[in-house]
């Protein structure tokens, strides 16, 4: 398995904490099967990424995310293009 960069990391250990340490979570791991999360506690969890990150992740972005890699991989596309204004 290839190596966890600082934002693979970072939004792993994120929800990790959200979800408690009931579930074990790696970055192939569903968003929403795997961690028992909802919509709603989705959302919120993606409005915590914003703060974090300093980002703003758009809805049409959510909806292709279906692993915490593709999630990962978001944040990390958003941070960069921010970076780069």
């Amino acid at each position: 398995m290839a190596e966890l960069d600082d934002i693979d990391t970072r939004v792993l250990d994120l929800l990790k904490s959200k979800i408690g340490r009931e579930r074990e979570i790696a970055m192939d791991s569903n968003v929403v099967e795997d961690t028992g999360l909802d919509s709603v506690s989705v959302m919120d969890f993606v409005m915590e990424l914003e703060d974090e990150f300093d980002i703003s992740v758009p809805l049409d972005e959510i909806a292709e995310v279906r692993t915490v890699s593709d999630l990962a991989g978001v944040v990390r596309r958003l941070t960069a293009a921010g970076a780069s204004v």
